[in-house]
C-alpha cells in the first residue's frame, strides 16, 4: 500500500474555504441573526422549561391546572422524582436501574463505532489500495439501508449462528442478563459505521496534504500520524458525530428492546418511560418526572460538548 497524495489546488481550496469562512461568520453575526437565534432558543426551551415545571408539581394541580398556573399558585414537591427514581412498588416508575442500564448501553455504543469509523475514514482517505473507491462508495451505499430490514437477520445471527452449506461457521452467542448488551452494542456499532466513516471521511479527507508529507519524510509511520497530527484536528468532528450517536442510542427503544430484552436487569430507561406511559397513562406527575429524567443526560452531554459541536458544523460547511 503506498500514501496518498495530496490533490492539485489544495491551495485554492483552503483558500476558498477561508473566504467562506469569513462570509459566514459574518452573516451569523448581524443584529437580525442574533434575535433570529434568541427567538429560536426561546422556542425551543419553552417545552422543556413546562416540562421541569410539571415534574416538581404535586399530583392534584398537575391534573387539574397547566404548567403555567404555576407562577401564580407556586406548589413545590420533589415526590414525583421519589416515587419515579426509588419507588418500591411496581406501578411508580424504579428508573434508577434502568437509567444505569442506558448508560451501559450508551457509553459503549458511542465510543465503538467513533473509534472503528476514525480509522477506516484516515484509511480511505490517506492510504492508496486496490478497491478503495470501490468500498467508499459501498460504504455511503449502506447508508439508505433501513436498519428495521437488519433487525431479523442480525438476530437470527446471534441465536443461531451462521451455518454455510450445513457447517457452523459461527456459533450462536447464546448470552444471557446483562451479557445481553453485547448485543446491543454490536447493533449499534453496525447501524452506526457508515454514517460515521462518511462523515469523518469528509473531514480527515480535506486535511493540508503538506502535513501529512512533512509527517512522513519525518519518518511518521500511518498509526503515528493518525494518533498525533490526525485524532487532535479532528476533534470537533468526533465530539460533532458523538453527540448525534449519544442522542440515538440514549433515545433508541426498538434496538435495545429486541436485541436486549424487556427485562430490569438489561432494559434503558426508554423500555420503562413506554411501560410507565402505557400502564399509568393518568399518572402524569410521574411520566413528566420521567421524561425530564431521561433528557438530562443528553442535555449534560449536549451542553459539554456545545462548542466542540458548532466548531464540527461550521468546519464541514466551508470545506471546499
Amino acid at each position: 500500500m503506498t500514501t496518498a497524495t495530496p490533490t492539485v489546488g489544495a491551495g485554492v481550496q483552503a483558500t476558498g474555504a477561508t473566504t467562506r469562512a469569513g462570509r459566514v461568520r459574518k452573516r451569523l453575526n448581524t443584529r437580525w441573526a442574533t434575535l433570529v437565534s434568541v427567538v429560536i432558543a426561546l422556542l425551543w426551551t419553552i417545552p422543556t422549561f413546562g416540562l421541569f415545571i410539571s415534574s416538581v408539581r404535586p399530583e392534584d394541580q398537575i391534573k387539574t391546572t397547566g404548567w403555567w398556573t404555576f407562577f401564580r399558585d407556586p406548589q413545590f414537591t420533589l415526590e414525583n422524582y421519589q416515587e419515579v427514581l426509588f419507588g418500591n412498588s411496581s406501578s411508580s416508575g424504579q428508573l434508577a436501574s434502568y437509567f444505569i442500564n442506558s448508560l451501559a448501553i450508551t457509553i459503549p455504543s458511542v465510543l465503538f463505532p467513533t473509534a472503528f469509523a476514525a480509522m477506516a475514514a484516515y484509511a480511505l482517505a490517506w492510504i492508496n489500495f486496490k478497491g478503495r473507491d470501490w468500498l467508499y462508495i459501498a460504504i455511503f451505499a449502506l447508508q439508505i439501508v433501513p436498519l428495521q430490514m437488519a433487525l431479523v437477520p442480525l438476530l437470527k445471527f446471534f441465536s443461531t449462528g451462521v451455518t454455510v452449506a450445513g457447517v457452523q461457521v459461527l456459533p450462536a452467542w447464546d448470552l444471557v442478563d446483562e451479557q445481553k448488551f453485547a448485543q446491543v452494542w454490536f447493533a449499534h456499532t453496525c447501524f452506526a459505521l457508515p454514517f460515521a466513516v462518511f462523515l469523518l471521511h469528509n473531514f480527515i479527507s480535506q486535511l493540508p496534504g503538506d502535513l501529512m508529507e512533512a509527517a512522513r519524510v519525518d519518518g511518521a509511520t500511518h498509526p503515528k500520524i493518525f494518533r498525533t497530527i490526525v485524532l487532535p484536528l479532528i476533534t470537533p468532528a468526533l465530539a460533532a458525530y458523538g453527540i448525534f450517536q449519544f442522542l440515538w442510542v440514549w433515545n433508541d427503544l426498538l434496538v435495545a428492546l429486541i436485541f436486549a430484552g424487556g427485562r430490569s436487569e438489561t432494559a434503558p430507561l426508554t423500555v420503562r418511560l413506554a411501560e410507565l406511559a402505557g400502564t399509568r397513562g393518568n399518572e402524569w406527575q410521574r411520566l413528566t418526572a420521567g421524561a425530564f429524567v431521561s433528557i438530562v443526560v443528553p442535555l449534560i452531554v449536549f451542553l459539554s460538548l456545545q462548542r466542540f459541536f458548532v466548531r464540527g458544523l461550521l468546519a464541514g460547511s466551508v470545506k471546499g
